[in-house]
């Protein structure tokens, strides 16, 4: 983890990806020490993100190319987030395990993400992170979910808007709301309003454990319910029922726990999401059975679950 964010932020794939290539010109470039450089580059090698050539140059794997800012797609600046502020609170990771509460409730800190709105960088970098993660499977929401019958959608937690711009983007026909805490609008307003999609899109400010706004035909929750323990998660999910027409729906993206770890791919991933859940949220990721029964309890009814890129899932409901 460490490897890999510091390889993003001294623009390591930038570099490569521009032609400086060779480990002078990478240590000239970055004002690192060319020994100690090349030993990180070896590690990154390591790692199956480039390769060394002859002559000590070096060349991005196309894992590698995901540390460049400028690409698309890009893992970069999540790369960053999780080396810079994930990474100390793994260090509290037996504590978690002991106690089921995260590593910030256990340092004082408060729950979930309102300690961005007192820091502008790391509320960025967050955002900014979560703009890349879920412009992976954006498109996968539009493949799986039939949006023409809607008019309305509101995407609950939206951060910088990404998936809601690009359903907007797909269907001409849609509006759309973002909603989230006051540090992501300021942030999506910049990124929004000089676009062509601003006039289809509103911009609200507000917290979703008070309300979330009414009378939308979709409520989308993008990575909200694993943040998130049974009766904060029900907390939003009310909310969202009690501001949803009859017609319509609340679509969730989230990995779906299996019921048995076979140890593929998918698992392994939504297994250590999981812990990063605990020691990060107190939160966790579910089974379809305990969405099932999450869903029941606010008044919710769990229709389908159908698969996304990247091990996410999206689990469509409706009022009960």
């Amino acid at each position: 983890t460490q490897a890999i964010g510091v390889a993003a932020e001294l623009g390591i794939a930038d570099l490569i990806g521009r032609g400086t290539n060779d480990l002078a010109s990478l240590a000239y470039a970055t004002g690192c020490k060319p020994s100690s450089l090349h030993r990180l580059l070896k590690g990154l090698a390591s790692l199956g993100l480039c390769v060394e050539e002859p002559a000590s140059s070096f060349k991005l794997t196309p894992l590698g190319e995901l540390l460049a800012s400028d690409t698309e797609p890009s893992l970069h600046t999540s790369a960053i987030w999780g080396a810079r502020h994930g990474w100390n609170l793994w260090g509290r990771l037996q504590e978690s395990v002991r106690s089921g509460e995260s590593a910030r409730a256990l340092a004082g800190q408060s729950a979930g993400y309102a300690h961005l709105e007192g820091d502008p960088a790391a509320a960025s970098t967050f955002n900014c992170a979560m703009v890349e993660l879920t412009g992976l499977i954006a498109a996968d929401v539009s493949r799986v979910h039939d949006f023409s019958r809607a008019k309305r959608i509101v995407d609950v937690g939206g951060g910088y808007g990404k998936l809601l711009l690009a359903l907007l983007g797909m269907h001409g026909h849609l509006r759309g709301v973002l909603f989230d805490l006051p540090h992501a609008i300021d942030g999506a307003r910049a990124r929004i309003e000089g676009s062509e999609l601003a006039g289809r899109c509103e911009l609200v400010a507000g917290d979703f454990f008070k309300s979330v706004p009414a009378g939308a035909d979709a409520y989308l929750l993008k990575s909200i319910a694993h943040n998130w323990d049974d009766e904060r998660a029900a907390a939003i999910l009310s909310h969202c029922r009690r501001a949803m027409p009859r017609h319509a729906r609340v679509l969730l993206m989230e990995r779906v726990m299996p019921e048995r770890i076979t140890g593929n791919g998918a698992d392994r991933r939504t297994i250590r999401a999981d812990l990063n859940m605990l020691v990060s949220h107190s939160g966790r990721e579910r089974t379809r059975v305990e969405f099932e029964a999450l869903l029941a309890r606010c008044g919710l009814e769990l229709r389908s679950v159908e698969a996304l890129a990247l091990g996410f899932c999206l689990i469509e409901a409706s009022p009960a």
